[in-house]
């Protein structure tokens, strides 16, 4: 590289390193003061607008400045691994989780729950169509079968009660127990959260962690586990909850063994 090259690339940092920290980061001396604010409100604003669409619940319960601080502090310390826009928000998240530090103990929290909560809409509206496996069968035998998981849809559980969350409304503590929840798109586009009880989310879990069980394999180590006295109820009880699925295309088809 020559050295006007060098020095190109220099200005560059010079320049984005004040736009990041400007006040730990002198601006540029050959541009006029005036223009530099004009950059540093252009950038800063386009990000902070973003993430509070990304996430209104957050934003709303945090209010004005505090968001703005939260943004400025994202801003300014993190190194996005995308350069793509859309990404912004997960990149977001990715902060929080990994690199947020609260040293005077002042974030809420659920903070990253809350955060968490909303992304997957995001993610789910973002991620691609799924690729249809011709050894699927939309209408197998969902007992004697494996039930195939949608990729489209997605189970969380949460400490805190994040559905009871709203632009008003703010849940004082957490939940006496973990809320589990299950998020996915339709056929249409739209993205859809419903609530799990105990058996459905671990149902969920054991389709999503071992794809070789069938039904009724998985739901009768769900009977053993909670120790049923009856544990064909349990798989009775356990299939209207796959069919159920399968119609909203969370269960996207079986495989024969």
């Amino acid at each position: 590289m020559t050295s006007t090259g060098n020095d190109f690339r220099a200005r560059q940092l010079e320049f984005a390193a004040h736009l990041r920290d400007p006040d730990n980061n002198p601006a540029p001396t050959d541009v006029e003061e005036r223009r530099m604010q004009v950059y540093r409100d252009i950038f800063f604003n386009n990000i902070k607008g973003f993430l509070a669409t990304s996430y209104p619940i957050l934003f709303a319960q945090l209010g004005e400045d505090r968001w703005a601080a939260l943004t400025r502090d994202f801003y300014r310390d993190h190194r996005s691994l995308s350069p793509l826009f859309p990404q912004v928000a997960r990149e977001f998240l990715n902060y929080l989780a990994d690199e947020r530090c609260d040293d005077e103990g002042t974030d809420e929290e659920f903070l990253y729950e809350l955060a968490h909560y909303e992304w997957v809409a995001i993610a789910l509206k973002l991620a691609n169509d799924p690729v249809i496996d011709p050894d699927v069968s939309l209408d197998g035998n969902l007992l004697n079968e494996q039930p195939l998981l949608s990729e489209l849809a997605w189970a969380m559980s949460y400490s805190w009660p994040v559905s009871e969350f709203t632009k008003t409304e703010q849940p004082k503590q957490k939940a006496e127990l973990p809320t589990h929840h299950l998020v996915y798109r339709d056929a249409n586009g739209k993205v859809i959260y419903t609530k799990l009880n105990v058996v459905s989310a671990r149902l969920f879990q054991l389709l999503d962690t071992d794809s070789t069980l069938t039904g009724r394999q998985a739901l009768e180590a769900i009977a053993a586990e909670l120790q049923h006295p009856d544990p064909e109820q349990v798989v009775v009880s356990g299939l209207q909850i796959l069919e159920k699925w399968r119609e909203l295309g969370v269960v996207a088809g079986t495989r024969s063994i």
